[in-house]
């Protein structure tokens, strides 16, 4: 059995977010628990312990970076930890609040702050690697319990996670579900998403929203143009691909180029 001195350090920090992600850490706790003997949890605010300063050999980071402050605390974070991982799609794209990039951020501001001068945020909202090294990066909205799990499993045998790197049209294969987009014509973001999630919301009928990211092989345009050929406008094309990981490359490309259209 792992001595006290020898169990590896994990640390669970928080950007800017809504905590999903730290909630599906705890949501996991049941299987974290599994290595206890293993880990052993220094800094996780939101379940109890509080050490942000403190070095580990794991560093788990939810949100995107929005403030000044932020950058040089990730700085910091990055340098007092062996291995960091960013955790969901505000911490790997920017998140919905990344939104804002696209927009009149400044207008915005100034019409719901009756003092937006003491507001001291970036004009853009950005993912974590945008400023520091990544070593690995778990997708989803909020990431899949599992996959944290799994992650520190491997990590602490010194592997890469396996990580699924499929669309989730293969995840719909698998449980044989009917596509939603060939028998309700309904705008499904599976083709070109990550799969992760098992196929949760075409399993209930409903188009997938692209929570996990693009998938490694992605043909966005093309869905997109079969998005047209369904009937479906410019700006709700738009909104399909500029939503809950908008920041991400092929999805923003396509997003705003419909977005100009409408």
């Amino acid at each position: 059995m792992t001595t006290q001195s020898q169990k590896a350090k994990v640390a669970v920090h928080k950007f800017s977010s809504c905590d999903g992600c730290q909630l599906a850490f705890i949501n996991s706790i049941s299987s974290v628990l599994k290595l206890i003997d293993y880990i052993d949890i220094v800094h996780f605010a939101e379940a109890g312990p509080y050490n942000p300063d403190v070095d580990v050999d794991i560093a788990f980071v939810e949100g995107s970076v929005a403030t000044e402050e932020d950058i040089e605390r990730i700085k910091d974070v990055r340098q007092k930890s062996k291995l960091l991982v960013s955790i969901g799609a505000c911490a790997t794209t920017g998140g919905l609040q990344a939104l804002r990039n696209i927009n009149d951020h400044q207008g915005w501001r100034n019409a719901i702050y009756a003092k937006p001068e003491f507001i001291n945020d970036l004009e853009k909202t950005t993912p974590i690697a945008e400023y520091v090294r990544v070593d690995h990066e778990l997708w989803g909205c909020p990431v899949d319990s599992k996959q944290l799990f799994k992650s520190v499993q491997y990590w602490l045998l010194n592997t890469k996670p396996d990580i699924e790197y499929d669309s989730v049209c293969t995840e719909c294969k698998r449980k044989q579900n009917t596509c939603v987009m060939v028998t309700n014509n309904q705008a499904c973001m599976g083709p070109v998403t990550r799969a992760g999630c098992n196929a949760l919301c075409p399993s209930h009928h409903r188009g997938c929203y692209g929570c996990y990211g693009p998938a490694d092989f992605n043909n966005t345009e093309s869905l997109a143009q079969q998005f047209s050929a369904m009937g479906i406008n410019n700006s709700d094309i738009a909104n399909q691909f500029l939503g809950i990981n908008n920041h991400a490359n092929t999805f923003l490309k396509t997003g705003l180029k419909f977005k100009d259209k409408s």
